[in-house]
């Protein structure tokens, strides 16, 4: 063997004996990394074993076990959470899109489950039921009285497609109760509240949440709204808690030429990720303004951080809730899941929107939105306290500045001006909207013939609403303060004839008397009123 094959054997020998040593520390690495994982885990075990046959009391482990995991996640940032598998159906129906049951919208009036709507082309409407009927039997069996709730309505009412479910009815006029047998079916959740032409010109889009179906629920108002002559366009995100990330994606897309960054995210495990527009949006070149508030979060701060990071429009009202987290669910073998924080997303601009936390401090982390309230950050601009270490500049080199939430363009402050003892007392007592149901109960008949909510402001308008309304709060014991209720007059007719006209022709009716007067939408339509 000449000399260069020597050399060429001992070169192979010398990297097959690094290979094996480098796998060999590797594994050891892994292995060690893999037993001490196992090491907890087995830990854990032993510890409810030794509690389950040792323990002076006798235990229910599974309750034990759930409380474990529940308080594993609080150790974590605030928003991974442990989901058991009783909740699993119901924190997933309120982003799927849809779920299974009967088609009403119901309130809880005086102990009686009171039907407010019926869905359209739901399995109620197909049977007959009517708004204003109350439910008083379930099954056969009566559902009245000081124990019913909210949730066990809905876990009476909801249940799986083409299960049935006998109603006994209690309606105006008919004496005798009356039974129905409805089968449950899809009842579609709606994510765009309303769609409407706010004045000339200018669509106003309301989104709730980021659902599975949000983006195709927006194309259809868009559409709708370009239709009837919609050249600009208002998006509100005011309490928009968020929802899916992709949904907020593919909406600001339709405002974005090709190329502009929307969003990327990054994690310890999860790669750099970005989101990018394409150029094929149907809205590209039209001005919109984008409304947002303390509550607006997620999904919401996605969609309003490209809009202004792009300098695509403006963005009005107060800073945003500041969660720049991404949650991927996680389905354990017992039907339960997790939802455990993955990366954290950054706007095109760089910002990272989560706003500071400390792992384990949930409820300080909660207590955040009280504190704004405390030292008048929702009442003056001023308030705000913005970290001037954390700038970064927009796509056309304007500041912007991140460490928690969105900083609106135009700041608008909530208006307190109307604010008096008497309206905070018959607004969280509910005296409002139950004066509303009663009203729309006893008028229904007279109510039917106003299909718009320009006829149902122009109806309402003539009635004696306030008058009425003063008496109602006087039998709940609420005291009448003529001059407090001047100051609060113009607040406390627009909730009673917005709750009125949601009561008749539902939200369409609702969200253009709420926002006839708003402050901030009008900001919105005096900036856009401008080239």
């Amino acid at each position: 063997m000449n000399k260069k094959n020597l050399f060429l054997v001992l070169i192979i020998f010398l990297s097959i004996l690094s290979g094996l040593f480098l796998g060999n520390l590797l594994s050891r690495r892994a292995n060690g990394g893999l037993s001490r994982m196992m090491s907890s885990h087995s830990k854990i075990d032993e510890l409810l074993s030794i509690i389950n046959s040792q323990y002076v009391d006798t235990m229910n482990m599974k309750d034990l076990t759930e409380g474990m995991m529940t308080d594993l996640a609080s150790k974590l940032d605030p928003h991974s959470v442990y989901i058991p598998a009783s909740d699993l159906a119901d924190v997933n129906s309120e982003l799927e899109g849809s779920f299974s049951g009967i088609g009403v919208q119901f309130n809880i009036q005086n102990d009686t489950i009171s039907i407010v709507a019926i869905v359209n082309g739901g399995p109620s409407e197909k049977v007959g039921l009517l708004a204003g009927d109350r439910i008083v039997q379930v099954n056969d069996s009566s559902f009245v009285g000081k124990k019913i709730t909210n949730e066990k309505v809905m876990k009476k009412l909801r249940g799986k497609k083409g299960t049935k479910v006998k109603l006994g009815i209690r309606r105006h006029g008919t004496r005798e109760i009356l039974h129905y047998s409805i089968t449950r079916g899809d009842i579609p959740v709606n994510s765009v509240d309303i769609a409407y032409m706010i004045e000339p010109q200018v669509g106003f889009i309301k989104v709730s949440k980021f659902a599975a179906t949000t983006y195709s629920e927006f194309l259809d108002a868009i559409a709708k709204l370009k239709n009837q002559g919609a050249k600009k366009f208002v998006i509100d995100l005011r309490e928009n808690s968020g929802g899916f990330m992709d949904q907020a994606i593919n909406m600001v897309n339709e405002f974005l030429p090709e190329g502009r960054m929307i969003v990327y995210s990054k994690g310890k495990a999860y790669p750099r990720s970005e989101a990018r527009s394409d150029g094929k949006g149907s809205c590209i070149k039209m001005p919109i303004v984008v409304l947002i508030d303390e509550f607006s979060a997620s999904a919401s701060e996605i969609f309003s951080g490209a809009v202004q990071d792009n300098d695509r429009g403006l963005i009005i009202g107060r800073r945003s809730f500041g969660k720049g987290l991404v949650q991927q669910q996680m389905n354990l073998s017992d039907g339960s899941a997790i939802r455990l924080t993955v990366a954290r997303y950054y706007t095109p601009s760089g910002r990272s929107i989560q706003k500071p936390y400390v792992k384990g401090k949930a409820e300080d982390y909660e207590m955040d939105i009280v504190k704004r309230y405390m030292h008048g950050e929702i009442d003056s601009k001023d308030s705000i306290h913005t970290s001037h270490k954390a700038k970064y500049k927009t796509f056309g080199g304007r500041t912007v500045y991140g460490g928690g939430g969105i900083m609106p363009d135009i700041f608008v402050a909530r208006d307190t001006s109307e604010y008096t003892p008497y309206l905070n007392k018959v607004v969280n007592y509910g005296y409002l909207y139950q004066f509303a149901f009663q009203y729309v109960d006893k008028n229904r008949d007279k109510l039917k013939a106003n299909k718009s909510w320009q006829q149902m402001n122009k109806y309402l308008d003539a009635q004696n609403l306030l008058p009425e309304f003063v008496h109602f709060a006087t039998t709940k014991g609420v005291v009448a303060n003529p001059k407090q209720i001047n100051i609060s007059k113009r607040f406390l007719l627009m909730q009673l004839k917005a709750y009125i006209s949601r009561s008749s022709i539902g939200d369409q009716g609702f969200y253009p008397l709420l926002y006839k007067d708003d402050k901030t939408v009008k900001t919105a339509l005096e900036q856009l009123r401008k080239k």
